[in-house]
């Protein structure tokens, strides 16, 4: 079997697709690089947002129109297929394989069957499978160390595709790390629907594992270089999570802490379970233990029943807060939920209008935010070229993003000192730096005949 695999949706579902692709190739399944070559395409699916669901819809279409020129098997796996929404689609289009969040160790039954698959079933083994390494010299990874959510925020799909919380033992998570550091990764993030709440799973502490502070603590002292954390949510949020990432060098001084809305009104009629006056504690011990931290939120724009004032709240708390990074979403009423049963949707025009506004409130704290690294020496992760040809692009400690000149000395991927010279509020530009702290020349730039003198296909 030919396979070849769609990802959409967040940083689980990533994690996800490399469990199943690395189940695939286990039974001998070849990963192919595009749906032309594969005669099996699974697509790994996102509820959260409409958006996302009419990306799958339109890439079901076309495959229903492939399928009839040629025998190919389509499956679809993730959030989206969990959801009654997402099996009648699944009937439309003709899909072959159904695969649900909690079956995701099913998929080798699919090489098993010629006829329709589909698994929907929570499997427990899941919570603990271990999935193999990523290829050597891999810098970053994800590591699932929970799944499942026990909050029931009105607008959220989460609970019903991806079940009740059930945290991961640490001595499997601790497993799966080393695979990760012999690998050579340097920069892992520990992924849950809500961090915070690991160990307690169902409102209860699980006897035999650790507060997440505690677990943060383990994870940093392994020898990791880096670590990060998504997602976290206010009402979990504790005062020695801060104190864990002030005291462990390896955690990153960056938390995403979505606040969702800065009106009370707004947050009870999302179930958000916790009041701006507390988030904005979080943000005030956070600050006391790390003064230097990068903040970053999510904001949904137009939830039902939010008036002009209570949006002008939210504006005020981002002049209070100033985030240096925000994700920016318009309510989207998605089958299911409480607010899409009970609550009626504000125009698409005023939502947009909102979010207008706050794009660019956004965009001005961001450039002030980047703008006060300029001058600073920052630890970078380089990942490789950068678009832009004689350029590399990386991350700071603070997910800011980095683009620097080629130089010599520094390979194409690793973790490097970079001086910033240049902010957007999109886009930090440096020069890399050697251990004194002096620039690193840069590699000349070749002319077009030199260039083609060193293509052995130009040569020839």
């Amino acid at each position: 079997m030919k396979a070849h695999m769609i990802t959409y949706g967040c940083q689980m579902n990533e994690y996800d697709t490399h469990t199943v692709q690395s189940q695939l190739v286990s039974l001998g399944a070849d990963m192919v690089h595009s749906v032309d070559e594969a005669d099996f395409v699974l697509i790994n699916t996102c509820a959260i947002r409409g958006r996302p669901v009419n990306k799958v819809r339109s890439l079901l279409g076309d495959l229903r129109k492939l399928k009839t020129r040629r025998p190919i098997v389509v499956g679809m796996m993730g959030c989206l297929a969990q959801l009654q929404e997402g099996q009648d689609m699944a009937e439309e289009y003709g899909v072959d394989v159904l695969i649900g969040p909690g079956s995701l160790l099913e998929i080798g039954r699919v090489l098993e069957n010629n006829e329709k698959f589909w698994a929907l079933n929570f499997r427990d083994e899941l919570h603990d499978h271990i999935p193999p390494p990523p290829p050597q010299g891999t810098l970053q990874a994800h590591l699932t160390i929970m799944r499942g959510c026990d909050h029931h925020c009105t607008y959220c799909i989460v609970p019903q595709t991806r079940g009740p919380q059930v945290s991961r033992h640490p001595d499997s998570i601790l497993r799966e790390l080393d695979t990760l550091l012999a690998a050579g990764v340097q920069e892992v993030t520990l992924l849950g629907q809500n961090v915070n709440a690991y160990g307690f799973d169902q409102g209860a502490r699980m006897a035999g594992l650790p507060t997440f502070a505690d677990l943060l603590r383990l994870v940093g002292r392994t020898g990791i270089r880096r670590v990060k954390f998504t997602t976290s949510h206010p009402m979990n949020f504790t005062e020695d999570v801060a104190m864990a990432m002030a005291d462990t060098p390896a955690i990153c001084e960056f938390i995403h802490l979505p606040m969702q809305s800065g009106s009370n009104r707004v947050l009870r009629r999302m179930a958000r379970e916790y009041t701006r006056e507390q988030y904005l504690q979080h943000i005030a011990d956070i600050r006391k233990h790390l003064p230097n931290a990068v903040l970053s939120t999510d904001v949904i724009v137009g939830f039902p029943g939010e008036t002009e004032e209570d949006f002008q709240q939210t504006l005020d708390l981002y002049d209070e807060v100033g985030y240096d990074q925000a994700f920016m979403f318009i309510y989207s009423a998605r089958p299911g939920t409480p607010s899409h049963k009970h609550f009626e949707d504000l125009p698409k025009e005023l939502k947009t209008e909102r979010l207008g506004r706050l794009v660019e409130l956004q965009k001005q704290w961001s450039q002030r935010r980047n703008a006060a690294l300029v001058g600073s020496a920052q630890e970078v992760l380089l990942r490789g070229d950068a678009v832009t040809e004689g350029f590399l692009e990386g991350h700071t400690r603070g997910n800011h993003p980095v683009v620097v000149p080629k130089a010599l000395g520094a390979d194409a991927a690793g973790v490097y000192t970079a001086r910033i010279e240049h902010a957007t509020p999109h886009m930090m530009y440096g020069k890399l730096l050697d251990a004194h702290g002096q620039e690193l020349p840069e590699l000349p730039k070749l002319t077009p005949e030199a260039a083609a003198m060193t293509n052995p296909l130009q040569m020839a």
